[in-house]
């Protein structure tokens, strides 16, 4: 009788474990599911709810209240959320769309990214590697490189350097290579700017990219800020003209006041270069400003034999050729060229001796 009794009880454990072992599965499989459908849930209650606005702020009241700015250029007096950062002018912050509550302050404090509109480096040109301008190079170590390293001479003579020099000339002269070697000389940061860069497509844009260039020039002091192509931003104003020509001169009375702004022994310097110095509007050349005009000519005989010394330093040539005859022959080119009349005899010369060798 008792081995009869086991049989059934042994029947009743399985059932009752086999139970309880598929219950716990259904309980994880729910209990995975009630998560997964709280976060979509929650998912779904981030994007229905409204957006923040991007607003600056104009100016504070002690009342814990605000005057911003709005994208339409309307402005209106809001209050401030009591978990709002700390906030001052010409911040940005983020305001809800109804009653325009400031919620929070946006880490960013410029509207533009500055690095996306230069070029920023640390030149490693040096003065060696500049051929047939030794007085301009003399000239603008005066003006840029003692004023920067030395500041006190000017100080203890009581001499005013310039705030900004003028490089121009022919195309391809040297004008590039001469402020990143004054950029190196001094172990300055360089930053090149594109004239037409900075023409934006809205009112005002293009003043406070220009205003921000400028700050972000002082934060990497010493700097040297290079504007290429400077006729494409200041050149002669008209009195009629387009909706865009009017943009282009509101820029440039901005780059005027940036340039009024900086004093003299700063440490940061303005050189400029154009090919067009004729079309240039006199107010940026005037004494004040970019006031000493340097002229980058073309090379004589001298300095294109220089140049081609210098760019073909690394080349192995025969002892029967003659430098200066090969430079008396380029008459009229520029630096660039000789550089690329010197690859152009390279790849040549390159491409016979392996038919000789061939033949």
């Amino acid at each position: 009788m008792p081995a009869k009794e086991s049989k059934p009880k042994n029947i009743i454990d399985s059932i009752m474990y086999s139970y309880s072992t598929s219950s716990n599965v259904h309980e994880e499989e729910n209990r995975i599911l009630k998560e997964t459908i709280s976060r979509l849930k929650d998912e779904i209650e981030r994007f229905k709810a409204s957006p923040l606005m991007v607003c600056e702020v104009r100016e504070l009241f002690p009342n814990n209240s605000a005057i911003i700015k709005i994208p339409n250029g309307n402005q209106f007096l809001v209050n401030i959320s009591s978990d709002c950062d700390k906030i001052k002018s010409s911040d940005l912050v983020l305001v809800e769309q109804k009653n325009l509550t400031v919620i929070r302050k946006i880490p960013i404090t410029r509207r533009f990214n500055v690095e996306k509109f230069v070029i920023v480096e640390k030149p490693t040109i040096t003065w060696q590697e500049i051929g047939g301008l030794d007085a301009q190079a003399q000239e603008i170590k005066e003006v840029v490189e003692l004023p920067l390293k030395k500041p006190e001479l000017f100080k203890k003579v009581g001499i005013t350097p310039p705030k900004g020099v003028l490089l121009y000339g022919e195309p391809g002269t040297g004008k590039t290579l001469l402020a990143k070697a004054v950029a190196a000389s001094t172990n300055s940061t360089f930053i090149e700017v594109v004239g037409s860069e900075l023409v934006q497509k809205f009112i005002g844009e293009g003043a406070k990219l220009v205003k921000e260039i400028f700050e972000f020039a002082r934060k990497k002091a010493p700097a040297v800020v290079f504007i290429d192509e400077l006729d494409s931003l200041a050149a002669k104003r008209i009195e009629v003209g387009t909706s865009g020509e009017r943009e282009v001169n509101r820029t440039f009375m901005q780059l005027l006041a940036e340039l009024d702004g900086f004093k003299p022994l700063d440490n940061v310097k303005i050189i400029g270069a154009t090919n067009r110095k004729d079309i240039l509007d006199p107010a940026v050349i005037r004494p004040g400003r970019l006031d000493r005009l340097i002229y980058i000519p073309i090379p004589n005989k001298e300095a294109r034999t220089d140049i081609f010394r210098i760019h073909s330093k690394n080349m192995n040539f025969d002892k029967k050729i003659n430098i200066e005859l090969l430079a008396s022959r380029m008459e009229n080119f520029s630096g660039a060229e000789i550089k690329a009349s010197k690859r152009k005899r390279q790849k040549e010369k390159s491409i016979w001796t392996c038919l000789d060798e061939f033949f």
